[in-house]
C-alpha cells in the first residue's frame, strides 16, 4: 500500500482541526505540521476502550502523509484496530519551547508547537509496509539506525504490532510569543519574561558489551 501524496501545500479544515479558541495559531500547512512531527519522539494515542477514554504514550514515525505508531500485539488499541474497520483515534504531538512568566498569575503560559490529528487506524499486516514501519520507528530518532543494528527475529516480529494512521484530518498549534502581561501590571514590581526549554541531547555513552568504534550515524549527534 501506498502512502498518501504530499503534493498539496496544505491539509484540508475540518471542525474537528478548526479551534475554537485562539484561532491565529492554527495551521494546516504541510511543512509546518511534519516539521513538528519530525521533531518529537512521543505521540500519545487516545482511543475509547470498552466505553472509556484511554490515552496512550508511545513512539511513532512519519512516512510521507503517514503516521506509524508502535504497538504491542497484546494491547487493546491493537487488538481493536485489527478488524476491518478500524480504529478511531486521536493523536496528538506536543513540543515545549519555553515557560512564560507574566507579572500576574492568570497570564501565565506556554510557547509550544503541537499538531493534533484525527482517523481510523488500521494495524500493519502486509510485510513489505511492516518492514519500512519499523525501520522508519527505529530511524525517527537516530537516521540511519534501522542499517547498523540485528533486524527483528520471526519472535519479536510476533509481539510487535504497528497502527498506520494517515494524515488527513490533522493540524497545528502553536505559540511563540513574549509575556502578555497586562497595561495595567507593567509597572508592579515583578519578574517576567521567557524561560526557554530545550532537549539536550548528550553524549553517546557505550554499553560495557560495546567493542566497535562510535559509528558513522552516531557521530556529532544530536541530529
Amino acid at each position: 500500500m501506498s502512502a498518501p501524496s504530499e503534493g498539496s501545500a496544505s491539509y484540508s479544515r475540518t471542525p474537528r482541526t478548526t479551534p475554537t479558541r485562539y484561532k491565529d495559531r492554527a495551521t494546516w500547512e504541510q511543512e509546518a505540521i511534519h516539521d513538528i512531527l519530525d521533531h518529537a519522539y512521543i505521540c500519545h494515542l487516545g482511543f475509547v476502550a470498552d466505553g472509556a477514554p484511554v490515552v496512550l504514550p508511545t513512539i511513532y514515525a512519519r512516512v510521507g502523509g503517514r503516521l506509524y505508531v508502535h504497538g504491542s500485539t497484546g494491547s487493546r488499541p491493537l487488538r481493536s484496530a485489527s478488524a476491518d474497520q478500524g480504529l478511531p483515534v486521536c493523536l496528538t504531538v506536543t513540543l515545549v519551547d519555553a515557560l512564560v512568566l507574566t507579572k500576574s498569575a492568570f497570564n501565565h503560559s506556554v510557547n509550544f508547537r503541537s499538531v493534533v490529528a484525527h482517523g481510523t487506524a488500521h494495524q500493519v499486516t502486509d510485510p513489505e509496509e511492516l518492514d519500512v514501519a519499523l525501520a522508519a520507528l527505529v530511524d525517527h530518532a537516530i537516521p540511519g539506525r534501522s542499517a547498523e543494528v540485528r533486524p527483528a527475529n520471526a519472535k519479536e516480529l510476533a509481539a510487535t504490532a504497528v497502527l498506520r494512521l494517515d494524515l488527513d484530518e490533522v493540524s497545528a498549534k502553536t505559540r511563540a510569543d513574549g509575556a502578555d502581561d497586562d497595561p495595567e501590571d507593567l509597572d508592579l514590581p515583578h519578574w517576567s519574561g521567557l524561560i526557554p526549554v530545550t532537549t539536550v541531547h548528550g553524549t553517546p555513552e557505550p554499553a560495557d558489551s560495546t567493542t566497535v568504534p562510535l559509528p558513522a550515524h552516531l557521530r556529532g549527534y544530536p541530529r
